[in-house]
C-alpha cells in the first residue's frame, strides 16, 4: 500500500525540524520538497540548486546537509570538488547521483578565486540536456566528448555564490541558533537508519505518481516567472502531487523565499550599484559628474564601494561595471561630457541609466505604495 503523499512529507519535514533550525518556516517547506523532488528527477526537465549559506562558521549548513544525505537517492558527499570529478561522477555511475557540495565557499568564496568550470557544471546540470564537454583520448588521439551535467546538487558554504549559481537555486540563508532554539544531537549511527526508513518511503511513493509529475506544469503564484519560476516549478509539481495542505504551503513559500532573494543585496552588485545609483546619488537629478558620484558611493556605510578587491571603487572601475548595461537606445551606457560652471567634466546622464534602473531595480517605496492603491 503506497504511502499517503501529503503525510509522508509532513514525516519528512519533522525528521528536518528534530535537528535543522531554518530562518524562515518557507525552508521547511522547500527543503522538503526538495528532498522528495530528488527521487522525482527524471520527470523534469530542470532541477533546483538548493543552497545553505551563512556568513559565519557553525551556522548548521553541514548538519542540513547530512539530514538530507540520509534521505536522498544515490547521494554522494562532496566537499572541495573539482569539475572533472564532478562530471566523471555523474557520467560514470548508472544512477543519477545526487550530489551533496559542503564547504562550497572553498571553491568559490572570496579567497579561493573561483572555479569557472565548476561553475559552468553546475549551472548546466540545472537543465536537462545540457552537458560538460571534454577531450578523451591521448595525445593527438583524442575526440571531443560530452558528459552529462544534469543533476540534483544541494551545496553549504560561508558568503556567497556566483550571481549565475544564485539565480538557479532556492537560497536559504542561515544563522546561529539562538539560546533558545534547542535541536536534537545528531547521532549518525542512531538517526540515518531513521532517515533512510522515509528515503525509501519515498522512492516508493516517488513511483506512484510518477506518471502524475511527468509533464506537469503547476501553476506558478502571481509574480513568479522566468529564472524563479524555472527553479520552483519541480518543486510546485511536487507539492501538487503530494496534495493536503502542501500545495498552498508550497506557493506560499515559493512567494516567501523568491522575493527574499531579490531583495538580497548580495546577490548581484550590478542592481546594487544601479539602486544605489537612482536612489542615493542621482536622487532626481538628470545629470552627475564622475567624481561626484564616486564621492557619494564610497560614503554610503551600508553598500561596499569603499572596499571592492581592497580598494575603493574608481572611475575605470565604475565605467567597466556600467557598461555591462545599456541604455533605452540599446547602446552601452558610458561616461560622457557634463558642462560645469567649472568647465566640461566627465560623468552619467540618468536619460541613459533611466532603461536599466526600470529594468533591473526594486520598485521606491514611493512606487511601490502608489501601485498598491
Amino acid at each position: 500500500m503506497n504511502d499517503n503523499g501529503a503525510e509522508l512529507l509532513d514525516e519528512v519535514e519533522a525528521f528536518h525540524r528534530r535537528f535543522n533550525v531554518f530562518p524562515l518556516e518557507a525552508a521547511y517547506v522547500a527543503v522538503a520538497l526538495w528532498d522528495a523532488h530528488a527521487h522525482l528527477i527524471d520527470a523534469f526537465d530542470s532541477t533546483p540548486r538548493i543552497a545553505f549559506l551563512s556568513p559565519e562558521p557553525g551556522s548548521g549548513k553541514s548538519r542540513a546537509l547530512e539530514v538530507m544525505e540520509t534521505l536522498v537517492p544515490n547521494r554522494m558527499m562532496a566537499a572541495d570538488a573539482t569539475a572533472n570529478a564532478m562530471f566523471r561522477a555523474v557520467s560514470a555511475t548508472e544512477t543519477r547521483p545526487t550530489i551533496l557540495f559542503d564547504e562550497v565557499d572553498a571553491v568559490f568564496g572570496p579567497k579561493a578565486g573561483g572555479d569557472e568550470q565548476l561553475r559552468a557544471f553546475i549551472n548546466a546540470g540545472h537543465r536537462r540536456g545540457a552537458g560538460t564537454w571534454r577531450c578523451v583520448g591521448d595525445g593527438s588521439n583524442q575526440t571531443p566528448t560530452e558528459f552529462p551535467s544534469f543533476c540534483a546538487l544541494a551545496m553549504a558554504g560561508l558568503g556567497s555564490l556566483p550571481d549565475t549559481i544564485l539565480t538557479r537555486s532556492v537560497i536559504i540563508r542561515m544563522r546561529r541558533r539562538a539560546p533558545n532554539e534547542v535541536v536534537e544531537p545528531w547521532r549518525k549511527r542512531l538517526h540515518e537508519p531513521q532517515g533512510h526508513v522515509l528515503r525509501d518511503r519515498l522512492s516508493k511513493w516517488a513511483g506512484s505518481v510518477r506518471k502524475v509529475v511527468d509533464g506537469a506544469f503547476p501553476e506558478m503564484p502571481e509574480g513568479v516567472t522566468d529564472r524563479p519560476a524555472d527553479v520552483w516549478e519541480p518543486l510546485l509539481a511536487v507539492a501538487d502531487a503530494v496534495g493536503g495542505h502542501w500545495p498552498e504551503r508550497a506557493r506560499a513559500a515559493c512567494l516567501e523565499l523568491v522575493t527574499a532573494a531579490r531583495q538580497d543585496d548580495k546577490a548581484s552588485l550590478g542592481i546594487k550599484l544601479l539602486t544605489d545609483l537612482r536612489d542615493h546619488v542621482f536622487n532626481g537629478a538628470d545629470r552627475m559628474p564622475t567624481a561626484h558620484i564616486l564621492i557619494s558611493l564610497n560614503t554610503l556605510d551600508e553598500s561596499p564601494w569603499a572596499d571592492t578587491a581592497g580598494r575603493p571603487l574608481d572611475a575605470r572601475g565604475l565605467a567597466k561595471r556600467l557598461g555591462e548595461y545599456v541604455t533605452a537606445d540599446n547602446t552601452p551606457v558610458k561616461a560622457r561630457n557634463i558642462k560645469t560652471g567649472d568647465g566640461v567634466v566627465k560623468g552619467y546622464y540618468a536619460h541613459d541609466l533611466a532603461d536599466a534602473w526600470s529594468r533591473y531595480c526594486p520598485p521606491t517605496p514611493e512606487t511601490s505604495a502608489t501601485s498598491a492603491t
